[in-house]
């Protein structure tokens, strides 16, 4: 008995694309493109009549942003499994994508075999993520995981010296002496193995702590 297509929705507000996607995709052995969509709306829509196996999903469209709508998506159809392919190469909005509940994420720069292999691994029940961010989002972590066994406090006070604001600033904020602000980054500098602010500020731009 032969095994069923992997089943593919398109969704992206530009023309060409759509048509390139389709190109690339429909022609590969066990695929088959089941329709495309151009909104955010009309995504939702076709994802509850269709149900495919992977969405392939632009991550903005009308200028709106697809990141608050995956988890719909997912409810509309819990076994779709949905591929992020975007222009958006920083580590911070694929860790987004994923937590979100996206089980791939590939960059529109990337080779077409790529976008193919996403595909075909996410069908199967694997996660893909273009590999020049593969790295930096092993050493980030997922959404609610405070970082480098810090303290809950000591993330506070990490994220807001990385923001730019001096001991005396962090300590009016948090309600804290200026001592025991200058305690809790000491321990933050010696767990993370920071030298300098320059590198804290890195450290929190990469685990997405400069956000909100």
């Amino acid at each position: 008995m032969p095994e069923s297509p992997t089943t593919i929705v398109l969704a992206d507000d530009h023309a060409v694309v759509r048509s390139a996607l389709r190109a690339l995709l429909d022609p590969e052995p066990g695929f088959d493109v089941r329709g495309e969509a151009t909104s955010i709306p009309e995504t939702i829509r076709l994802v509850a009549e269709v149900r495919p196996t992977v969405l392939v999903l632009d991550l903005t469209m009308a200028s709106e942003s697809a990141l608050e709508t995956i988890p719909q998506l997912l409810e509309e159809s819990p076994e779709t499994r949905i591929v992020v392919v975007t222009m958006h190469d920083d580590v911070s909005t694929a860790r987004r994508a994923l937590d979100a509940g996206a089980s791939g994420y590939v960059l529109k720069a990337a080779a077409a075999s790529e976008l193919i292999e996403a595909v075909r691994s996410v069908a199967a029940g694997a996660t893909h993520i273009s590999p020049q961010l593969e790295p930096m989002l092993a050493r980030m972590p997922e959404a609610g995981h405070i970082p480098g066994d810090l303290t809950e406090r000591e993330t506070e006070v990490l994220k807001l010296i990385a923001l730019g604001h001096t001991n005396s600033e962090v300590a009016e904020r948090l309600h804290l002496s200026v001592r025991t602000v200058e305690s809790h980054r000491v321990h933050v500098n010696q767990k993370l193995g920071i030298q300098n602010r320059a590198e804290l500020v890195r450290y929190a731009l990469d685990h997405g702590l400069m956000e909100a």
